[in-house]
């Protein structure tokens, strides 16, 4: 199928990694140039930090953003539905141009990622899991430093159960890769680099 990688990446097999003062630390991400990059975790796992440090803005679906241009509040959850419905027409519209596209949402579970799959694929892109597994307790701490109204620890807790249910079967969901950081350390080291589709 012309433009779609066939490669896969087990979770077990990183990229190259860099010792970071004892840590394992991801050095470099692969991802090809018009692909649909996944982020995967919980809330306060450092998803949109890292989508703002590595990618431009108009690479970066967001569905705090666009239930804020809906609603005019990123935590406006009677606009979930609208928000995923845009943003699943804007990331079709991108991928039919070959554009690289990163979504920027929890996507922790199995039904969320499909719809998104089916997207890439009826577009003929790859599509690139990066999972943000860091601690729960991690999580929770830095949710309390948010400002409100932020998610209560219950919908942590139950995001948590269902990535970590997930992990598991990842890499068989149809992705062309799949790239796990399991620690800050991890995350706030790793540089995502683009190849030639």
């Amino acid at each position: 199928m012309p433009g779609l990688r066939r490669t896969r990446l087990s979770m077990a097999s990183p990229p190259a990694a860099v010792s970071d003062g004892g840590r394992s630390a991801y050095s470099a991400i692969s991802v090809p140039a018009d692909a649909l990059v996944m982020l995967i975790g919980i809330a306060a796992s450092g998803k949109t930090t890292l989508a703002r440090r590595q990618f431009r803005p108009t690479e970066v679906l967001s569905s705090d953003s666009l239930r804020t241009i809906i609603a005019d509040d990123p935590s406006a959850q009677e606009a979930t539905d609208d928000a995923f419905d845009l943003l699943h027409r804007i990331l079709a519209m991108r991928l039919r141009r070959g554009r690289f596209t990163l979504v920027d949402a929890t996507n922790v579970e199995q039904w969320a990622r499909a719809e998104l799959l089916a997207v890439a694929r009826r577009h003929r892109r790859p599509a690139v899991a990066i999972v943000l597994d860091i601690p729960l307790a991690v999580a929770l701490g830095r949710n309390l430093e948010r400002a409100a109204p932020r998610p209560p620890p219950t919908a942590l807790r139950r995001q948590h159960r269902w990535l970590t249910s997930s992990l598991p079967s990842l890499a068989d969901e149809g992705f062309a890769a799949v790239h796990v950081l399991r620690s800050v350390a991890e995350i706030d080291g790793v540089r995502v680099h683009r190849t030639s589709p």
